[in-house]
């Protein structure tokens, strides 16, 4: 009997080939699953990632709720021509305390993983405000209504107790002091000491020029960690993995 005649035995029985498919999908998951009862992380841990800090997670919460994400992947792929283009591809561990975390491959515009720095805190203004004054090709939506959005940090304790609920590592000292350091990440010339020392690598800055503290300070204080927080100048893969 040839394969083909064999491979009509299940086509033509039902009971036998619901029994071959079950046993198929078992062995594929016990591959795939048991494995993982063996790993303590199965996310490299990586120098210099932290949590969030209030401020920028506002920001990251406007991000989502603007869609951002739709046009703008947040995944460098390991291939030539994206790291040449957008950076060191992306460790799973810079998206560890994402919730939900921004990897994907639709892009619209180009990839934000490593977006932190790239440009002046102006330029993201202009930007948000309107893209085609400089991307004059750009598709992308004005978001200028954000400089006149003001924002208060009175949820951010509570944001981040639920993001420590889920893992997140934020100690008692960072959730008491979520509301203050909130406010001095835009005073460049408020005492932002301790935010920083918090939150290593938090960029201190009026991001949009006004006094008032808005949604467009807190995506701009987002977009300006992205890919900011491992030195890939000394990052060395872990090879056991």
């Amino acid at each position: 009997m040839g394969i083909l005649d064999r491979h009509k035995v299940l086509e033509k029985n039902a009971t036998l080939l619901l029994i071959g498919s079950l046993a198929v999908v078992t062995i594929g998951g016990i591959v795939e699953i048991a494995p993982l009862f063996y790993l303590e992380n199965t996310i490299e841990d990586v120098e210099g990632v932290r949590p969030y800090s209030p401020l920028e997670l506002a920001g990251r919460e406007i991000y989502i709720r603007e869609g951002c994400y739709v046009c703008h992947s947040q995944m460098i792929r390991p291939m030539r021509d994206e790291v040449e283009r957008y950076g060191h591809y992306s460790l799973a561990a810079e998206s560890k305390y994402d919730h939900p975390f921004q990897w994907g491959s639709k892009r619209t515009g180009p990839d934000l993983a490593r977006v932190g720095g790239r440009y002046s805190d102006e330029w993201h203004v202009d930007h948000l405000t309107d893209p085609q004054s400089v991307v004059p090709e750009s598709v992308m939506p004005k978001y200028g209504f954000l400089s006149n959005a003001i924002i208060e940090p009175t949820y951010i304790t509570d944001l981040m107790e639920t993001h420590a609920i889920v893992g997140v590592p934020y100690t008692e000292e960072m959730i008491a002091e979520a509301q203050a350091d909130f406010l001095v990440q835009v005073d460049p010339d408020g005492d932002y000491d301790a935010l920083v020392e918090r939150y290593p690598g938090a960029v201190v800055s009026n991001f949009d020029g006004q006094e008032a503290v808005t949604e467009m300070d807190a995506l701009i204080a987002y977009l300006q960690m992205l890919g900011t927080l491992v030195d890939f100048s000394t990052f060395t893969p872990d090879a056991s993995r």
